[in-house]
């Protein structure tokens, strides 16, 4: 039999465990699929034993995306950003390393003022005093390896402006380049070549990137078969002009042949065999002797 100490423990002792001492790992919002009326003021509700235990899922937290947090750098992080530069990065991330390493501060409007002052002295400070950013040099190594196909339109009058190459810039190799930091050798180009262009980044470095315009070619099918048609019988005058050349040096060769042999045919060895064959007696004439 229970004691009586066992029996007030285990009575004592709540049914469920409470909310407060289990560890939130996710949040689930949920309603009841009945509807609880309305009780007299003062009264607690009367809920059914079974109906209002009955609940239908509105949001489960577990599945929905997570939210990044919003820092900014205080130091320049590879691949990542510069100092002043307002990144969103995940929260384990940002608390783990960057907070932890003193690398990004929060965005609290003082920082974001401080660092707003900060640059803007860098922007307006003397073109000896001020300094590439992070961001600036990956665009200045990446515009250094760089290099702009422009292909030409049909139209007669198409020709090669600033707008047009900063459109071709952003189409072709996604940088964006306002056209105040453009140079072009000279403006308009309309004829077919290769050019050059000179890109400013942030007032500081200058990078001149090649630059070629390329005919005009029609993307239909039509004329991309005439193109195939137009190489095919390139291909095939290339191959005739190297068979042709091949016969040309044999024959150069048979002939060069030749020639050694008659030479070595009218030298010493030859005349020598030419004496004895006219000086020697025919085999019919020792039989008669």
């Amino acid at each position: 039999m229970w004691s009586r100490r066992v029996l007030q423990t285990l009575l004592s002792r709540p049914a469920s465990r409470s909310f407060s001492l289990t560890a939130a790992q996710n949040t689930v919002v949920v309603e009841r699929w009945w509807q609880v009326p309305l009780s007299k003021v003062g009264s607690p509700p009367r809920l059914h034993p079974r109906r209002h235990r009955i609940y239908k899922l509105v949001e489960d937290t577990k599945h929905a995306p997570k939210e990044k947090m919003e820092l900014i750098l205080t130091e320049t992080v590879p691949k990542l950003g510069g100092r002043g530069d307002t990144v969103f990065v995940r929260k384990s991330v940002g608390r783990n390393k960057l907070l932890a390493q003193g690398l990004a501060v929060y965005p609290s409007p003082e920082n974001k003022q401080l660092f707003a002052e900060e640059l803007r002295l860098l922007r307006e400070g003397k073109p000896e005093e001020r300094i590439q950013t992070r961001t600036g040099q990956l665009t200045v190594e990446l515009l250094k390896c760089s290099k702009l196909k422009i292909n030409k339109m049909p139209p007669e009058e198409f020709q090669l402006n600033k707008e047009v190459v900063c459109r071709q810039f952003a189409k072709k190799l996604g940088i964006v380049v306002p056209p105040h930091a453009l140079s072009l050798p000279f403006e308009p180009i309309k004829d077919p070549g290769d050019y050059w262009c000179d890109v400013t980044v942030n007032g500081l470095d200058t990078v001149r990137i090649p630059m070629s315009l390329l005919p005009y070619e029609d993307p239909s099918a039509s004329f991309q078969r005439q193109l195939k048609a137009q190489r095919r019988q390139q291909q095939a005058d290339i191959s005739e002009a190297a068979d042709e050349t091949d016969a040309v040096l044999q024959t150069v060769s048979d002939a060069a042949a030749e020639a050694e042999a008659g030479e070595e045919l009218s030298g010493p060895a030859g005349a020598a065999m030419q004496t004895e064959d006219t000086t020697a007696p025919p085999s019919g004439s020792l039989k008669k002797d």
